[in-house]
């Protein structure tokens, strides 16, 4: 791409001339809302619209000489070709929270000068930290700067489709028993007012749905609730009458999406309003002037627990979604040993083929994120995706084999899962099956863990890590995240990782969790192995050392045995995999017929 023609180079030079207008040295665009999602509606995609990185994660920073995304290890060898040639530079972070750009934008930016950054997008942890390095540095902030407001000719409007309900039996706990939990711990925390703004949060609380965000069934909507009834901001015509009436019931109307901030600064002087700091943004944070209680949004924590009955409901949309996955599979491995196939299986045909065996499933709603289809190289990139312009063919060569890793999921009425699992195309080779089996052994050595209930789930992070420590070797992102029901395939506060851990992180009965551990060799191939798991009692005898928990796995579906190296693992480990694989065939058996339960049948055999 010649840089001075790049549309993303000249969409660039638009944003510095913006800047001159307005006076200022630097803007800073994260990848963020005004509900600080992690997937972001169209109209708040500027990061990428601007720079062309597609990553899900990514700050950019443009001064007037200078443009940079700063993305972790997950994304480097994505960013690096995505940003070629656009005159944008990749500078590498360790983790996706560090905050390198704003040590960065310090060194570039002089004292006097002023940077300036969408205070509506930005949250109050990352803004009460920019301001702090920037005046240290001599520098001033404006936060009342919207460059895509200035630069963005065809930005995308607010989006239009309706919202519906999440009815019984999917949704077993009634809308007014959900906010009348959120009353009582609003009055515990002796708050009058609750506002909430994230939209996981307000879909859960409302039991309602919606399509704004591409594979998550959220909507955008704030929402500020009193001891006597609820305000539902929305976006005009999203919320049909009817719907209109069965809210109203239980207290709650509707007002329109931008009286959100008109509303906080109305709140009465006898207001004290309970504020999530981690998950509402410094822009609406400056209407409240009432006292304000800063703590953990109530509905957090009560939709990270899910219910027995939301647990029977997952535990079914998993059966389904591995009867799905057991057609794809047995369809792929013969359509690739036909010798008679005419036409190519690529990364693309998998992920059509995969998700038209979801969308067969009942209860089926949509996909859970983008299916990563990784072949060879490819499978290297966690957060890879093929496109139409950019892929792979899968395909065996002679004496040649490597490995294909498929990252998937799917939102079901009843569910929203996350799998991945890693295929040998051709025979592959013993560095291969040694990076398989460590990982592999990652994956059960946490799922067999038990711990004391109010562990913090960081502290489960290196368990799935030592078997590839012990090897000297590592992987760049977090070893499992909490997931949602029939929401958010990314959900807290759960997260088995490296952060630095806080209370709110200990784990509790009902969470659902990924368990990921992976190993990735760039240029070469990646492996990565990951279930769902429910965090359950402990089935041992009981302790005198408090309540423990351990691991159900949820996820139903074969763990390919050709590619182990058997003698890397112990008898223990063995017998745990062919008990997994015993129930996979139990569970899935019913549900696949032909070739589908063929296949199931000889990869659920006994090591």
């Amino acid at each position: 791409m010649d840089t001075r023609t790049s549309p993303f180079r000249l969409r660039i030079e638009r944003v510095r001339d913006a800047l001159k207008r307005q006076g200022l040295a630097a803007v800073l665009v994260p990848s963020s809302d005004p509900h600080l999602s992690e997937y972001l509606p169209e109209r708040w995609q500027g990061r990428q619209w601007l720079s062309g990185f597609t990553g899900s994660m990514g700050t950019l920073v443009v001064t007037l000489d200078r443009a940079a995304v700063f993305a972790d290890s997950r994304y480097w060898v994505q960013a690096e070709a995505e940003l070629a040639g656009t005159g944008t530079e990749l500078v590498k972070i360790a983790t996706g929270s560090a905050a390198d750009h704003l040590s960065w934008i310090a060194s570039q930016v002089k004292a006097g000068d002023v940077v300036g950054v969408d205070g509506s997008v930005l949250g109050l942890a990352a803004a009460k930290l920019l301001r702090s390095t920037l005046d240290a540095a001599g520098i001033a902030l404006r936060t009342d700067f919207d460059a895509l407001g200035e630069v963005w000719p065809e930005r995308p409007g607010l989006p239009t489709a309706l919202v519906y309900e999440h009815v019984a039996p999917q949704a077993p706990l009634a809308r007014a028993d959900k906010l009348a939990q959120v009353r009582t711990a609003m009055a515990s925390a002796g708050a009058t007012h609750h506002f909430v703004s994230t939209v996981d949060d307000i879909a859960w609380l409302f039991n309602l749905r919606g399509s704004d965000v591409s594979f998550n069934p959220v909507f955008l909507a704030h929402a500020l609730i009193d001891a006597a009834g609820v305000t539902l901001f929305v976006a005009d015509g999203k919320v049909g009458d009817d719907l209109q009436a069965v809210l109203a019931t239980d207290g709650v109307r509707i007002a329109p999406y931008a009286d959100t901030a008109t509303a906080l600064a109305a709140l009465p002087a006898s207001a004290r309003l309970l504020i999530d700091p981690k998950r509402v943004t410094f822009g609406l944070r400056s209407h409240v002037s009432v006292p304000v209680i800063e703590a953990i949004n109530p509905s957090t924590l009560m939709k990270s627990r899910k219910s027995d009955a939301e647990a029977a409901h997952v535990r079914e949309a998993m059966a389904q979604d591995g009867g799905a996955m057991c057609e794809f599979y047995a369809w792929f491995e013969a359509a690739l040993a036909d010798p008679a196939r005419t036409e190519p299986i690529t990364e693309l045909t998998v992920d059509q083929k995969l998700s038209a065996a979801r969308a067969r499933r009942p209860g089926f709603v949509g996909l859970s994120f983008n299916t990563i289809a990784g072949f060879g190289p490819n499978g290297a990139m966690p957060h890879y995706r093929a496109t139409p312009e950019s892929h792979a063919v899968i395909e065996t060569k002679p004496g040649e084999g490597t490995l294909l890793l498929i990252d998937s999921g799917g939102q079901y009425l009843g569910g929203t899962t996350d799998i991945t699992r890693v295929w040998p195309i051709g025979t592959i080779g013993e560095a291969q099956r040694r990076d398989y089996t460590l990982v592999l052994k990652g994956t059960l050595a946490l799922s067999r863990t038990r711990f004391p209930r109010g562990t913090l789930s960081p502290m489960l992070d290196a368990i799935a890590r030592a078997p590839l420590w012990a090897h000297n070797l590592d992987y760049g992102h977090g070893t499992g995240h909490g997931v949602g029901y029939f929401l958010n395939v990314h959900e807290g506060p759960q997260s088995i990782s490296k952060l630095i851990p806080d209370a709110d992180m200990a784990m509790q009965r009902g969470m659902i969790t990924s368990i990921e551990p992976g190993l990735y060799r760039p240029g070469q191939w990646g492996v990565r192995i990951e279930n769902l798991v429910l965090n359950v009692p402990s089935s041992a005898e009981g302790s005198e050392f408090g309540e423990f928990l351990e691991f159900e796995t949820l996820t139903l579906c074969p763990i390919d045995t050709r590619c182990i190296e058997r003698s890397l693992l112990r008898q223990d480990e063995i017998e745990w995999l062919n008990s997994y694989h015993a129930t996979v065939r139990e569970r899935l058996s019913p549900l696949v017929s032909g070739d589908a339960l063929a296949w199931l049948m000889l990869r659920t055999e006994p090591l």
